[in-house]
């Protein structure tokens, strides 16, 4: 089955949960797309930035491999969520990730409707069936001991939920998750 238009999709769900202000005029304030294959692991993102030739960039992108396989339900809680990133960034002009406004206006599109529920997480299968045997680091939270494995260390990655329980949703160098390989005990040297 072929991938549904994005367009459509906004401009309804624009209507309906905001107001028509994420496209002025029937002008949308960012660009939308499915990615190119390679998002495997989060359904969908919002982004706003400049591209490397310094235009501007301000677009959500819906994950393909994820998506494709799973009911409507899917793709319109994806594509609600990241579109109330854009209101929160774009209308309320407020940094915030997953903090108060973006909180309170999923309640209320989650309340005013029952076609599907938005969520701050997916919980999709993830193609190959999401195992962990590729993966080479055990990252851990050293606030709330969550842990999460990874095929690569990332620096300067932050434990989300504890950035959202202790920070507003922000980022915080007292949330930054120690990586070790399995078998080892974090600081014991890579």
């Amino acid at each position: 089955m072929p991938l549904e238009p994005l367009l459509p999709l906004f401009h309804r769900l624009n209507r309906e949960h905001f107001q028509a202000r994420l496209a002025p005029g029937g002008v949308p304030l960012l660009e939308l797309r499915w990615s190119d294959g390679r998002m495997r692991r989060t359904a969908g993102l919002y982004r706003r930035g400049r591209r490397a030739d310094g235009r501007d960039l301000c677009e959500i992108v819906l994950s393909r491999p994820l998506l494709d396989p799973l009911p409507r339900e899917a793709l319109l809680s994806t594509l609600c969520h990241e579109m109330i990133h854009a209101w929160v960034d774009r209308v309320l002009q407020v940094r915030e990730v997953h903090g108060p406004h973006f909180r309170a206006r999923m309640a209320a599109i989650n309340a005013a409707q029952q076609g599907f529920e938005v969520s701050l997480r997916h919980r999709y299968p993830l193609p190959g069936g999401g195992t962990s045997t590729a993966s080479r680091w055990i990252a851990r939270c050293p606030r709330c001991g969550l842990t999460a494995p990874y095929r690569r260390r990332v620096r300067g990655l932050a434990c989300r939920v504890c950035c959202e329980r202790h920070h507003g949703g922000r980022w915080h160098a007292s949330c930054l998750l120690d990586f070790s390989e399995p078998g080892r005990t974090p600081g014991q040297g890579v």
